[in-house]
């Protein structure tokens, strides 16, 4: 791995830093592959795939799911295609002022640039742990998107916080992809029907479908119809409508949020872990992934994959540098040993 940036920033993720015998802690994917019930619904739906996809169905399970009504809602093939649907829909020349709240996941302003859309970032500081005041969004913008949970700081961001970014003639976006590694969802808006507002989700980190491409938009009915009529015909694959209804049943969300509360006792001991050797996350953390600063961060994060273990640069994220570090929650035995590694490389001179 180089340590130079990469050609083009924004599109550098985390797959990109996975290789062959490494650890993987740098992508946020929390599965090894989707639960046996899911592979079997998967398995039987191949006997169909000679008919078009029809989305109704899992529109209606997504609209039930949030209590919103069908109207509200977009089955899209993953958050990536409803950023850029987004994108498309909102035209350049009837938004001003585009804001995106960095750092954040960066396919949302890739989208935005790739549209014709002049974007302008506001940087959150370290200094106050990422938080968002939503007086740091210029009074102006009339396009605002922002991460809760937020790739990659971890930063859960209070729903009060972010309804005060809504206002007349303003579409705010809050990128929702990591929501269902909250328990409970507390801050999330996508049951709220609030004007000009627009929440993505994700369903590929906590069922492994990131192969499959499976998520939706939800949110107010005039921006998700304008991104409906820009949607490629049959754009969402069968096997991903069929995922996206079994995601939504009663048995999978209360399986989702078990599995939140125990990435959270998993999330505890990774920081724990961290702390004792002195590398303290950005916190508090509730997505299923940690922020980390160390010096000589690249060093640090060479030094790892030599050790069989691949970690998140920070340094493609706006407002981050190349001290930065994303790394991903995994169970206690893969912390420790990660830990381990991370000791002996702080512990050598040229590093420290």
């Amino acid at each position: 791995m180089a340590d130079r940036l990469p050609a083009d920033p924004l599109r550098h993720h985390g797959d990109r830093e996975v290789g062959e015998g490494l650890v993987d802690l740098a992508v946020n994917v929390r599965v090894a592959q989707p639960p046996e019930w899911l592979r079997d619904v998967l398995a039987a739906g191949l006997a169909d795939l000679a008919a078009y996809p029809d989305a109704t169905a899992a529109t209606a399970a997504v609209a039930e799911h949030h209590g919103r009504p069908t109207d509200d809602v977009l089955v899209t093939a993953g958050a990536a295609e409803a950023f850029t649907l987004l994108a498309h829909a909102l035209r350049p020349e009837e938004v001003h002022r585009g804001v995106v709240v960095h750092p954040q996941f960066t396919e949302p302003e890739v989208a935005l640039s790739v549209a014709g859309h002049r974007v302008d970032r506001v940087l959150l500081d370290e200094n106050t742990g990422f938080v968002l005041d939503p007086a740091s969004v210029p009074d102006d913008a009339d396009l605002v998107v922002v991460g809760n949970p937020t790739n990659p700081t971890s930063v859960l961001h209070p729903a009060h916080d972010l309804r005060r970014l809504a206002r007349r003639g303003r579409v705010v976006v809050v990128d929702e992809a990591f929501m269902d590694a909250v328990p409970g969802e507390p801050e999330s808006l996508a049951g709220e029907r609030l004007p000009g507002v627009v929440v993505v989700r994700s369903l590929t980190k906590t069922w492994g479908l990131a192969g499959l491409r499976a998520g939706y938009l939800v949110g107010d009915a005039e921006v998700v119809a304008r991104c409906a009529a820009v949607q490629p015909a049959w754009s969402v694959s069968s096997l991903a409508l069929l995922a996206t209804r079994a995601c939504c049943t009663p048995r999978a969300v209360e399986e989702a949020r078990l599995a939140a509360q125990v990435l959270t006792v998993h999330r505890e001991h990774l920081v724990r872990r961290l702390a004792h050797i002195g590398v303290h996350a950005v916190g508090p953390a509730a997505g299923p992934f940690v922020l980390v600063h160390v010096r000589h961060g690249q060093d640090v994060r060479e030094a790892l994959r030599r050790r069989g273990f691949a970690v998140r640069r920070g340094d493609t994220f706006p407002g981050l540098g190349p001290d930065w570090l994303r790394i991903a929650v995994r169970a206690p035995e893969v912390t420790d040993a990660l830990v381990t590694a991370l000791t002996d490389v702080l512990a050598q001179r040229s590093i420290v």
